[in-house]
C-alpha cells in the first residue's frame, strides 16, 4: 500500500510539473500587438501573405488513400467585427473531391507595422454533404481578442498568438526557420519561413507550415501548392 500511494503522489507531482510548463510555455506567447495603433486596412500584403481580392491559392496531398485539396481564395467581400472592416478569405478543404470544411476567416491589414491581424472564423462542417456543426467558429468580439496571423517584422523564434478565443480557439506560431527550400508541383522556393503551430487548448497538437516569399503558403502538412495567382 506504501508503494502505491508513493507511486501515487509521484504521478500527481509530475502532472503538476507538466501543468506548470504548460502554463510557462504558454505565457512566453504574445497576445498583445498594440492594435490600438493600427490603420487598419481592408487590402494589403506583406512578404509572406497576399491580402487582395482574387489572390487564390491551391494546396494538395496524399493522405493514406485519400486526395486532400485545401484552396484558399480572397474574396472581394468584407465584414465589420467590433468595428473594424476585415477582409473575408474562404479555405475550403475537400477529401476526394467531397467538401469536409469551408471557413470564411476575417483578416485586417495593420497600414504602421504590416501584419496581418486575425479576427475570427465562422465554419461549416461537412459529413455526406451536409452540415453537421460550426466547431471552429469564433470572433474577436466581446472576451475575445484578434490575433496575428503574419506578422510585418518577421523575427526568427517569434511566438505569437494567432487566435484568442479562451475556450474555443487558441490557436499559436512560433517561426522556428526563415530561409527554408522547398520542392513543389509549382517550383523551387528558397528563402521560406516555417512555422509550428500549436494549440493551447490542447498541446499535444502541433503542425508545420511553410510560406514562400511573395506567395504565401505552400505546404500545410502534407499538402503542398499545386497552383496560386489572381483568377480573372
Amino acid at each position: 500500500m506504501k508503494k502505491i500511494i508513493q507511486l501515487t503522489l509521484m504521478m500527481l507531482l509530475g502532472a503538476a510539473q507538466i501543468l506548470g510548463q504548460e502554463k510557462d510555455d504558454d505565457a512566453k506567447f504574445t497576445k498583445s500587438f498594440n492594435q490600438d495603433n493600427c490603420t487598419f486596412l481592408t487590402t494589403g500584403r506583406n512578404l509572406y501573405f497576399i491580402l487582395e481580392p482574387g489572390y487564390k491559392l491551391i494546396l494538395q496531398g496524399i493522405e493514406g488513400n485519400d486526395t486532400v485539396t485545401l484552396e484558399i481564395l480572397v474574396l472581394n467581400e468584407t465584414k465589420k467585427i467590433n468595428n473594424i472592416e476585415t477582409r473575408i478569405v474562404t479555405e475550403t478543404e475537400t477529401v476526394n473531391n467531397q467538401t469536409i470544411e469551408i471557413a470564411w476567416n476575417y483578416f485586417a491589414f495593420c497600414k504602421e507595422t504590416g501584419t496581418i491581424f486575425y479576427f475570427g472564423e465562422d465554419v461549416d462542417n461537412y459529413k455526406n454533404g451536409k452540415v453537421i456543426n460550426h466547431n471552429g467558429s469564433w470572433l474577436a468580439e466581446g472576451k475575445n481578442s484578434p490575433g496575428v496571423l503574419m506578422p510585418g517584422l518577421i523575427l526568427l523564434g517569434s511566438r505569437y498568438y494567432q487566435e484568442i478565443a479562451p475556450g474555443t480557439a487558441m490557436d499559436r506560431a512560433e517561426i522556428v526557420s526563415i530561409d527554408e527550400t522547398l520542392e513543389t508541383p509549382m517550383g523551387t522556393f528558397t528563402g521560406c519561413l516555417r512555422t509550428r503551430e500549436t494549440n493551447a487548448l490542447n498541446p499535444l497538437e502541433k503542425e508545420y507550415k511553410i510560406y514562400a516569399p511573395g506567395i504565401g503558403l505552400i505546404k500545410d502538412e502534407d499538402l503542398l501548392l499545386v497552383k496560386y495567382g489572381f483568377i480573372k
